[in-house]
């Protein structure tokens, strides 16, 4: 293997998925209690009375103790999305992709070495960071005459394949935690829905005007969770979706580069 064809990836993230979940149950917690818990939020300045009319923080409170579960994963969502747009952005460099590869295909097509050096250097990122790490290799070969051309081909696109198998990991980081986000969500709904219905049921069964107060608080805590759990899924789903696309955009300029450096390497030597 060449000298310094493996280098580190430039895209920093969060590594630690599970801090940003127990700080985020921690914030959410501290809401529910201390906003949505408020006493002024409540009939006589007690939370176990019905909301004043109209107070959507009160209203939100009575969804129950699923509400916060929901709340650290809505904010969870939040959080790795921006994480996501911060690294993802920064793997694509500081220009236009697009361009980056059109401008890299011209420099080969010229066999101009220099030239795709002198761009990866301007460009940044992951493309870049691979591209730069198979160039390596290009010319360690072109230094090489005991390998015969196959071996060499072979080497350029093995050194291709491990500088890409080190960036897509940085990518996809934290992307599956938003992706079982998207079924969790709308299962702590759910599950909010049947604890607040079960409540309801039980206070019809208890009948009497006494208990309507304990209607109300399921069907809340009913309608609460289920706003909350569709909420943070599509969220989530919307999110995912995004940046795979995002990435999978960016593996196919990697695939394209890539191609085009083996290619002209095939071609230009014998």
């Amino acid at each position: 293997m060449g000298t310094n064809q493996k280098k580190a990836s430039q895209v920093k993230g969060i590594k630690s998925a599970g801090l940003v979940i127990l700080a985020c149950f921690i914030i959410a917690e501290l809401v529910y209690n201390f906003v949505f818990g408020n006493p002024a939020n409540f009939v006589g300045n007690d939370p176990a009375n019905r909301p004043i009319n109209g107070n959507f923080y009160g209203t939100i409170y009575k969804g129950g103790v699923i509400v916060p579960i929901i709340q650290t994963l809505l904010l969870t969502v939040i959080t790795l999305s921006i994480e996501r747009y911060f690294a993802i952005r920064q793997a694509y460099g500081k220009g236009s992709l697009v361009k980056f590869v059109k401008n890299i295909k011209v420099a080969l097509a010229n066999n101009d070495m220099a030239k795709a050096q002198e761009i990866c250097d301007k460009q940044r990122g992951s493309v870049a960071n691979v591209v730069n790490a198979t160039l390596a290799k290009y010319r360690e070969m072109e230094a090489n005459v005991e390998l015969p051309k196959d071996q060499k081909l072979i080497a350029i696109q093995q050194a291709l394949d491990e500088a890409t198998e080190l960036e897509l990991p940085t990518l996809q980081q934290n992307l599956p935690v938003i992706g079982t986000i998207t079924t969790l969500g709308t299962l702590f709904g759910l599950l909010g829905t049947v604890v607040g219905m079960i409540r309801s049921f039980a206070a019809l069964a208890a009948g009497g005007s006494g208990d309507s107060l304990q209607l109300s608080q399921g069907i809340s805590e009913a309608l609460i969770n289920t706003a909350f759990g569709i909420l943070t899924g599509a969220f989530a789903v919307i999110s995912y979706n995004y940046y795979s696309t995002k990435i999978d955009r960016l593996t196919y300029s990697l695939d394209e580069v890539g191609f085009s450096i083996v290619q002209t390497y095939a071609a230009s030597h014998k």
